[in-house]
């Protein structure tokens, strides 16, 4: 372990950000580092307990503990300890194609079940992480690293989000040529469009790495859609396997009254829209300038919504929230190492308090009507309170307040309420069986549809997850594939 007593010496501590008020003038990341002094105190911190649940990665009622990827996490944290950087960095690498973006977007639930965590802050896993790999970037570490044979088996990867490109590196290390699939313009899937710029940047961090692919021999095919612009069928004749990571991008509608006036957009749809803008210094794309703004739907596509329409400039902004307001402190029916159900204030709430005086966050409300004005623009949302209630099989459900009422002014309302599932194009067009929630069926651990050599993984088998376990879904499912490529595999 780093230090046998530090977890006793030192504080938990992370870097300051940029001011609230600072950073919403700008679309750049704000995460400050600490020194190397304070990081490596931050690192004995981390206990090397008996059972590091840290890196369990398992699910307890229905939520991530523990690192999905199993980062060898006691492992580094000694290492930059002791000034072993590079050998800190290659720890990191066995198990984690990407750090550089799970040390920016992930959830960290692996600081959710750190047996610190027990009665103490846990330890900066997350900022430990990302340090690691950035020094790793500044000091040349990371380059291109070709297979030394090929195999002459063709793979491809269709989708370029967080699974598919963990996929096609495993892959191409395997030998194996390796094509990608993307229909939008730029590779990264989700990373590029679906996640803002100041959480992590396209250029520097998002590129980058796909620079590094590029070079070590993977084909990218960029505004090339599958089932549209090339043919599903072709995939099965001009390649020997087929890895189906496209995603769950079927955003959740809300079908009520005037759903069908203008200036109300799928958040995704809005965040895309700016991310490329940005990237391409201009174009359409809706914007929240001088508008009340409504966003419907919490979790992080929400929080982003907040971030995005404040640097857009908007009147107002309030964001709607079904369930109750989460507990400050860990309930008794939520122990660790299970993910702490607790209030958090995210970097978008942080800046709106800034910015208003107040927290967006509405909770315990449901949208009933969308109201429109003579031109058929969204003007106001009708809204009521619910109290959550148990059925008799103890199941909860919300039942409305009667008298609550409330009438919302808005001139742009974002559906930030999660997604149904895959597109249906591809999956019709090879023949390959759906679960129940329409996703792609093909069992964890072993990927294979019904159809024989094409695989799936990510949020196009299990539904919408998070960046880690689709970068572990990619990983596995390429060991399955160079298994039926190749009659084994030391992926």
């Amino acid at each position: 372990m780093a230090k046998p007593t530090g977890f006793l010496e030192f504080e938990r501590e992370i870097p300051t950000d940029e001011s609230p008020l600072a950073r919403v003038n700008n679309w750049d990341e704000f995460h400050h580092h600490l020194p190397e002094e304070k990081l490596l105190n931050q690192a004995a911190r981390c206990m090397d307990c008996g059972i590091p649940f840290c890196h369990s990665g398992i699910m307890l009622e229905g939520m991530t503990s523990g690192c999905p990827l199993n980062n060898l996490i006691p492992e580094w944290n000694d290492l930059i300890y002791r000034g072993l950087w590079k050998m800190a960095i290659e720890r990191l690498l066995k198990t984690n194609n990407f750090p550089e973006f799970t040390g920016r977007v992930c959830p960290a639930p692996c600081e959710g079940s750190c047996t610190l965590g027990l009665n103490n802050p846990a330890v900066t896993i997350k900022n430990i992480e990302v340090s690691i790999v950035e020094r790793a970037f500044a000091e040349g570490w990371i380059k291109p690293n070709l297979p030394q044979l090929r195999t002459g088996k063709k793979v491809a990867v269709v989708g370029s989000g967080p699974a598919g490109l963990a996929a096609a590196d495993q892959l191409n290390q395997a030998g194996h040529t390796v094509t990608v699939f993307e229909r939008a313009d730029r590779i990264g899937g989700l990373l590029m469009y679906g996640i803002p710029n100041m959480k992590l940047d396209k250029q520097a961090v998002v590129q980058r790495r796909v620079d590094i692919m590029a070079a070590e021999g993977i084909t990218f095919r960029t505004s090339t859609e599958v089932g549209k612009d090339y043919p599903s069928e072709l995939l099965l004749k001009e390649f020997d396997a087929v890895v189906l990571c496209g995603g769950a991008t079927k955003p959740r509608d809300l079908k009520i009254e005037g759903r069908d006036l203008n200036g109300i957009y799928f958040a995704v749809d809005f965040l895309s829209q700016n991310t490329k803008c940005l990237l391409d210094d201009g174009g359409e794309q809706v914007r929240a300038d001088g508008k009340d703004v409504i966003i419907i739907g919490g979790g992080d596509t929400g929080t982003d919504c907040v971030a995005t329409s404040l640097r857009h400039g908007c009147k107002s902004q309030i964001q709607f929230e079904i369930m109750p307001m989460p507990s400050l402190e860990r309930t008794s029916d939520n122990p660790w190492p299970q993910w702490p159900r607790t209030l958090k204030v995210d970097y978008g709430q942080e800046e709106s308090i800034a910015e208003y005086g107040r927290d967006p966050r509405e909770y315990c409300i449901t949208t009933k009507k969308f109201i429109g004005d003579e031109n058929g623009n969204v003007k106001e949302l009708h809204t009521m309170r619910v109290e959550w209630m148990k059925d008799d099989n103890g199941r909860l459900y919300p039942r409305e307040i009667r008298g609550s009422e409330q009438v919302w002014p808005a001139q742009l309302v974002l559906i930030a309420m999660g997604f149904l599932g895959p597109e249906d194009k591809v999956l019709i067009d090879l023949g390959v069986t759906r679960d129940q929630r329409s996703n792609a069926q093909a069992n964890y651990g072993e990927y294979s549809t019904n159809v024989p050599g094409v695989f799936a993984a990510g949020d196009m088998r299990r539904g919408q997850s998070l960046v880690v376990w689709a970068i572990r879904e990619g990983r596995d499912a390429a060991r399955e594939v160079d298994k039926y490529l190749m009659g084994s595999s030391e992926l």
